[in-house]
């Protein structure tokens, strides 16, 4: 079985994050697991009124919506996979409950080496038209801290670096918190914020995650749920 993806990008500081998250992000392809997180939001969306009409046109990407909530419950699947071109990868599908309306909000992190600093490109999406790279970095408690740098915008063969002034970033932070109920829970909040139009998407809550096997004991490393693919895969960085 292969290196996490998160433990090839952390290197050594992986063993820094609190023991609930390592084993969070422990998946690998070929584990014959993946893994089920069900919980709530306490705040998901867009706040900003006037920007959830824009964000409407986008809906059917699948990664940014209109609706704003709070309360809000969830659900997410994680599932460790080599993608179509050999890549260690971790493909996350979620979601999201609002009243009158399911939905959906995935993406895939691969670890890329092809280039002089390897690391992870998060592509977000249903046609993955989207790419950003992950800056991980691990706090004094031991919660683990990302942020997504450059991005680029697939348009058929064009590849379209984003322009600060255009760029959206995400600051997500995940950890574990021994006193959200009797046996504590994961928490994760995530924020995406454009310069010239402020935040453009928070969701931040809690949930209990758990390890389900893959039905008639698959452990193929190229294994991925029909339901979870993409409908179209990105090779370029």
């Amino acid at each position: 079985m292969s290196t996490p993806i998160y433990e090839l990008a952390l290197g050594s500081d992986f063993a820094r994050l609190q023991p609930e998250l390592q084993d969070y992000f422990a998946l690998a392809p070929g584990s014959g697991h993946f893994g089920v997180g069900e919980g709530v939001f306490d705040v998901v969306g867009c706040r900003q009124p006037w920007l959830r009409p824009l964000l409407r046109l986008a809906g059917s990407e699948q990664a940014f919506f209109p609706e704003y909530g709070e309360g809000i419950p969830f659900r997410i699947e994680n599932h460790a996979h080599l993608d179509p071109f050999g890549r260690s990868s971790l493909t996350a599908r979620r979601e999201i409950f609002f009243p009158g309306t399911t939905r959906l909000f995935h993406d895939t992190t691969s670890f890329d080496d092809s280039g002089s600093l390897p690391g992870l490109l998060d592509y977000v999406g249903r046609y993955r038209r989207l790419v950003t790279d992950l800056n991980l970095s691990v706090t004094p408690g031991g919660r683990l801290r990302g942020v997504s740098e450059a991005s680029r915008l697939f348009l058929g063969p064009l590849r379209i670096p984003l322009p600060d002034a255009l760029d959206a970033k995400a600051y997500a932070e995940q950890w574990w918190d021994p006193a959200q109920g009797p046996e504590g829970k994961h928490r994760i909040q995530v924020k995406v914020i454009q310069p010239q139009l402020g935040l453009v998407l928070v969701y931040a809550g809690h949930f209990d995650y758990r390890l389900q096997p893959y039905p008639e004991g698959i452990t193929a490393p190229g294994y991925l749920p029909g339901y979870a693919r993409p409908d179209r895969w990105e090779r370029r960085v």
